[in-house]
């Protein structure tokens, strides 16, 4: 048996963890640079407040209904979302983490289980040590998990936030009443497609014949649909190492410097050479990205790259960081307002096993130090040891104007009991 444990509006959840004043109330959380609304609570969604809404649209909205609106507070939301996959991993040993607020888990030796008493365990468990409501969908496959979740979610009261496929009706009761774009793995393009050959819910797709479905889609459709008839081809995922690595920021303001464009390049660059390490790895090139506002069609639209390719694999500040500085001087316009730029690191292969070149390598003096900044860091838990063309006060600028405390990542932000 597979679980897909769910939780419930996270962002305003964890907000809600330590503001107990919020519970009940409608509350809505922005995106970077305190663009539009990407979290709501189900009070602000029975006032309307869409997903994706721009908030300088809706401001005088939430103003009139009361709704409290927050910054996105991404240190709270990663510490509260490790938080969760902590007590996941009581439950069972196979947890695979498929979002900061979702996570499969397999059942293995667990013939014997009452899985309905189990989930409900889980997310008792879960509501009491860390705070956070959630929704637990139980069945055979993975794929069945996550229409079994929809249906806590959809039905709490009767479902108690729990909901297990364990027969034959109920997976059938379950795929005829789910429509063909909510199930998991069906996006926009293919359920066009499946929609033209009449197929409306989750149930329409399991009867296609399973050679139509393999001469017409790619073997991941074919997976899914067996996965939904109740036969596991969908595994836990294993942790891979990426392929490429990016760092791509908006701006909190428009720039049109190039000593501002440098700046935020060297921090995007820096950030991705210390990912490379975490995970060790190295990288062949790097590609450097630079565009202005797009939704502003009144100013002159630019938007480049410059790809840097390296004689030998490095995953050295020193060196990526020089590379892309170099590369953004190229592509950069005068007089243009830039709202977006970013690093990609690609052609990746394992530090300690690669290609060497016979005449070209890298400053042996970097190994060394690369591993002592690392260490600082990750010792003072902060970005102490930066390069001296980067922000010394920030790592990342975004307008946050309504962010809530750091709560659990900033010992000034903890709460103090009087």
């Amino acid at each position: 048996m597979f679980a897909l444990v769910d939780c419930n509006n996270f962002y305003t959840s964890c907000e809600r963890v330590f503001n107990p004043s919020l519970q009940g109330k409608p509350v809505a959380i922005l995106s970077n640079n305190d663009g539009c609304i990407i979290s709501r609570s189900d009070e602000a969604k029975v006032l309307g407040v869409p997903m994706a809404a721009p908030i300088f649209k809706w401001e005088q909205f939430c103003k009139e209904n009361n709704i409290h609106v927050f910054s996105s507070n991404y240190p709270l939301y990663g510490d509260m979302s490790a938080r969760v996959m902590k007590v996941l991993e009581r439950f069972t040993p196979d947890v695979e983490i498929y979002s900061i607020d979702e996570a499969f888990l397999a059942f293995r030796g667990f013939e014997n289980y009452n899985f309905n008493t189990y989930g409900i365990e889980i997310r008792k468990t879960i509501l009491k040590w860390v705070g956070i409501p959630t929704c637990v969908g139980i069945a055979p496959t993975k794929a069945l998990s996550k229409v079994a979740n929809k249906i806590a979610r959809k039905f709490p009261e009767k479902t108690n936030g729990v909901y297990v496929i364990d027969s034959e009706e109920k997976r059938i009761k379950a795929l005829q009443w789910i429509p063909i774009e909510s199930v998991w793995g069906i996006g926009h393009r293919l359920q066009k497609r499946l929609k033209a050959k009449g197929c409306k819910t989750g149930y329409d797709f399991t009867q296609l014949p399973d050679d139509w479905v393999r001469k017409n889609f790619s073997i991941t459709e074919w997976k899914l649909k067996k996965d939904l008839e109740g036969i596991s081809k969908l595994e836990l995922d294993e942790q891979e190492t990426k392929r490429a690595i990016a760092t791509t920021r908006s701006f909190e303001y428009t720039y049109s410097d190039f000593q501002d464009i440098k700046e935020r390049i060297s921090t995007f660059a820096t950030s991705c050479a210390e990912k490379l390490r975490k995970q060790e790895t190295s990288c062949h090139m790097i590609i450097v990205m630079l565009s202005n506002h797009r939704h502003k069609k009144d100013t002159e639209q630019y938007k480049a790259s410059k790809t840097v390719v390296f004689p030998y694999p490095t995953n050295s500040t020193l060196t990526i960081t020089k590379a892309a500085v170099d590369a953004v001087k190229t592509i950069f316009k005068s007089g243009v307002k830039y709202k977006r730029a970013g690093v990609i690191v690609t052609g990746l292969v394992p530090s300690e096993n690669h290609q060497l070149d016979l005449f070209l390598k890298e400053n042996p003096k970097h190994r060394p130090l690369m591993n002592a900044i690392d260490h600082l860091n990750k010792k003072f838990k902060s970005d102490k040891i930066k390069l001296g063309n980067q922000d010394l006060e920030r790592t990342w600028k975004m307008r946050q104007e309504r962010l809530s405390p750091k709560y659990t990542t900033n010992i000034n932000d903890i709460i103090v009991v009087n």
